[in-house]
């Protein structure tokens, strides 16, 4: 009769001899159990991890969104107070050199408006590429259910 000499197969370690593994059902269904327990929570920090870093995208972006539309909104007054005052002097002052008062607040109005513009434009396309799901996660779910449905077959 020979004696049983242990080989690793797979990274598994296992008894060669007679053909029969060593280890028991129960021993087999708690190592998957604490394999999948493991897996599980590999998995949570994933999931949070990469949450974490979606949701710091969204938080700037959403900043930048709210900072574009209150510059914009600066640039609306400064341009409705232009608006007031060129026609203040097309009726009131034609005639008098005082083109000042509206010009200076309508190139102010134009410029920050479109600087509000061009921040409201870059935060709306950044979060509109946003995606919610987490990718990685979904992938590597995947993997571990394919490993799951190896490990008991």
């Amino acid at each position: 009769m020979s004696t049983p000499h242990p080989t690793q197969h797979n990274g598994v370690n296992r008894v060669s001899g007679d053909g029969s593994d060593s280890r028991g059902i129960a021993d087999l269904i708690r190592e998957l159990r604490d394999e999948s327990t493991a897996l599980i929570r590999e998995e949570v920090a994933l999931a949070k991890t990469e949450m974490s870093e979606k949701a710091s995208v969204v938080g700037r972006n959403s900043g930048m969104l709210v900072a574009g539309g209150a510059i914009a909104h600066l640039g609306l007054i400064f341009l409705l107070l232009a608006l007031s005052y060129g026609l203040y002097v097309a009726i009131g002052s034609a005639g008098l050199p005082v083109h000042a008062l509206w010009i200076a607040p309508l190139i102010v109005g134009l410029v920050v408006g479109g600087i509000g513009l061009a921040m409201f434009l870059k935060a709306k396309d950044t979060l509109a590429n946003v995606s919610p799901v987490p990718k990685r996660t979904v992938e590597s779910l995947k993997e571990d259910k394919q490993w799951a449905t190896d490990k008991v077959s």
